[in-house]
């Protein structure tokens, strides 16, 4: 990654060093951040959605500059339709579409070189693809980026790795704050009281406080534990001191499952070196054990772990390359049935899109966070992207008191469920796996509610082992609290798993 990230550097540097001296786009200047930033906050308020087909070439082109110039180009071969419901479906390397990438590949290099830019076919790719119709290249010329968006064979162009730099000018995007973006040292928080914070339950395990809104334990009666049913969790991977996710996965009333961790983004490991994604391990299937540390809602579950991003906040072209292909592996795996992503940003990737719809397609059961601000997205509470996809289940979370969203958590009318994650009286949230030991430490926003809404569709599955994701829908729906209504904020409401089990 970093002779890569080089490479792109030295692209921007080029262009910028260039435009004054002769270069092919000396007319055209790289529009600043700040007039980016204000473009996307504008299409957010009046659209609820940042799609990169809103801004023009010279936008898009100036946005990729500002980043690592790595572009996100989905193809298909001239006249295709309907690609989204057939994407999973598609051969990259059967004659029409390998001939469309051919044919893209020698476009870009042709107007790169024609733009002065001495680069071949072979150092022109960031990222290998192997099962989505999409190339990442590295591109500098304002000529490329007008030439592929009016190309037949062009889905989309989008600069993959812009969220990764647009704070310093504008406000909006990362900051160095170690918690801005869900991350932290994911202690164990020393603070917790028996019957206030937790209940402890058999054999030795603590149950959270909120589970009894949800009549976890009820649906726990009627034997539905996660047995059985196989989740992915995409997130930042999870912590290697953590036994509870290793060794001690199977104790006390866990038994008979497995944990396998992956890693998909570029360069990294299948370590948490964030804190989040062990949480919402935790959340999801922590076991039921011996040990006195929290207990998952699905504690008996089969996890995939799969370390995708950095925070939970999608912004690098890594994180987006490791997302999609979380996707396309869930996708291709036949022992997954849920997927659980509590990641998102307020710009659509059409890459991620593809590699969702290919999962959904396969007949995977998605489940994304609505979103939980932080600095990056302050003074938007919206449904982020993914979540505000009709492919996907979006989660948030609301207090106790059963009516106001929580703190920091996005609401709006692609939300599909809700979990109660908050006490409104002092703010605590729920318990999840700290990085080692047997101490919990706790875990909020959309993000613990989407781990939470996903391990009860993992309860529903295991009750009935032969259901459709469909069906594991509409039990879920039924047993929620707005239904036969949606509300305009929370969907169908929070989930009663002891009935959606009935």
């Amino acid at each position: 990654m970093i002779a890569l990230l080089g490479t792109a550097i030295s692209c921007r540097r080029t262009e910028q060093l260039s435009t004054p001296t002769g270069h092919a786009d000396k007319q055209q200047p790289i529009i600043p951040k700040s007039e980016i930033n204000a473009f996307v906050k504008q299409q957010l308020n009046q659209t609820g959605q940042f799609e990169w087909s809103m801004a023009g070439d010279q936008m898009v082109w100036s946005a990729l500059l500002h980043g690592d110039s790595i572009l996100s180009v989905g193809y298909q071969p001239e006249g295709t339709t309907n690609l989204a419901a057939k994407i999973h479906t598609v051969d990259i390397n059967s004659p029409s579409w390998k001939a469309a990438r051919e044919q893209l590949l020698q476009l870009i290099l042709s107007q790169e070189q024609q733009a002065g830019r001495k680069t071949t076919a072979k150092n022109i790719i960031a990222f290998e693809e192997n099962i989505l119709p999409v190339i990442d290249v590295k591109v500098c010329a304002l000529a490329t980026i007008k030439a592929l968006r009016t190309s037949p064979l062009v889905r989309y162009a989008e600069p993959m790795g812009y969220a990764e730099v647009m704070n310093d000018q504008g406000g909006m995007g990362k900051t160095s704050s170690e918690g801005s973006s869900g991350c932290g040292s994911n202690a164990a928080n020393g603070g917790l009281i028996d019957g206030q914070d937790y209940t402890t339950i058999t054999p030795a395990a603590k149950q959270s406080w909120n589970y009894a809104y949800h009549n976890i334990s009820g649906a726990w009666a009627a034997n539905a534990t996660g047995q059985g049913v196989k989740v992915m969790i995409i997130d930042t991977g999870v912590s290697p001191s953590q036994e509870n996710l290793g060794s001690a996965f199977n104790q006390g009333q866990s038994s008979g499952r497995t944990i396998e961790k992956l890693v998909t983004i570029p360069g990294g490991t299948i370590d948490d070196n964030c804190g989040h994604g062990t949480k919402m391990a935790g959340v999801l299937a922590g076991p039921r054990g011996t040990d006195g540390n929290m207990t998952g809602i699905a504690y008996n579950a089969s996890l995939i772990t799969v370390h995708a991003a950095n925070d939970v906040f999608l912004s690098g072209s890594d994180e987006i390359k490791g997302v999609s292909d979380a996707y396309t592996l869930a996708g291709n795996r036949s022992d997954v049935k849920i997927v659980s992503m509590s990641l998102g940003t307020i710009f659509s990737s059409s890459q991620v899109r593809d590699a969702i719809r290919y999962a959904n397609n396969k007949g995977k059961l998605l489940f994304c966070a609505a979103g939980t601000s932080f600095d990056w997205s302050a003074g938007w509470v919206g449904v982020i992207f993914p979540a505000n996809m009709s492919e996907v289940m979006a989660v948030t979370g609301i207090r106790d008191n059963l009516s106001e969203r929580c703190g920091t958590c996005h609401v709006g009318s692609q939300v599909d469920f809700t979990i109660v994650m908050e006490k409104a009286s002092n703010d605590r949230t729920v318990l999840a796996l700290a990085a080692s030991g047997d101490g919990p430490s706790t875990v909020g926003g959309s993000s613990a509610s989407t781990a939470s809404c996903a391990a009860i569709a993992a309860l529903v599955w295991s009750k009935f082992p032969s259901y459709t994701k469909d069906q594991v829908i509409d039990k879920m729906a039924r047993a929620a609290g707005y239904y036969p209504n949606r509300n305009g904020s929370f969907g169908w409401g929070s989930v009663n798993a002891q009935v959606a089990v009935q």
